[in-house]
């Protein structure tokens, strides 16, 4: 999949370390354009599977997409493995339906951190009919830092 290494100007492009086994992520085809902390940029294609009854693009499909960018925006790719950044809330607004084909973009950036929690708005977009763009989705997510579980693992 093309997009997924995500290079510093300090050292070759290496795979974020949030996204490295994300099997959903890798599922709904998520593109990373840019995954640094506190900054995050993903794209993906509505597809067929991911519609709901009504033809529309299915709200935790579109949750789930904004929870990547999140994850990636949260969790620095030069830490050391030692705590992972989660969420702890998410309030989300849909502003407008998303349809097949359409491509989906997610933009997250860090508002405010203190200690082990932070703040983050989630926007995602999509193209509109007319070739522009149009909000489809903002989100402000919590998040927590925590000690890693898979680093205690013996």
């Amino acid at each position: 999949m093309a997009g997924i290494d995500v290079g510093t100007a300090s050292g070759p492009a290496r795979i974020h370390p949030a996204f490295v086994d994300d099997k959903a992520a890798r599922w709904m085809g998520v593109e990373v354009l840019r995954a640094e902390f506190g900054d995050a940029v993903i794209q993906m294609r509505i597809r067929h599977e991911m519609l709901n009854g009504f033809g529309m693009a299915q709200g935790g499909m579109v949750f789930a997409f904004a929870d990547v960018a999140f994850a990636l925006a949260c969790n620095d790719p030069d830490g050391d493995g030692s705590t992972i950044t989660v969420a702890s809330g998410v309030d989300v607004n849909f502003m407008k339906p998303g349809f097949e084909g359409r491509l989906l973009t997610a933009t997250a950036r860090l508002v405010n951190q203190t200690g082990r929690s932070g703040l983050y708005d989630i926007r995602v977009t999509q193209q509109a009919s007319d070739g522009g763009e149009e909000v489809l989705a903002e989100l402000r997510g919590r998040s927590r830092t925590i000690p890693n579980p898979a680093a205690n693992k013996h």
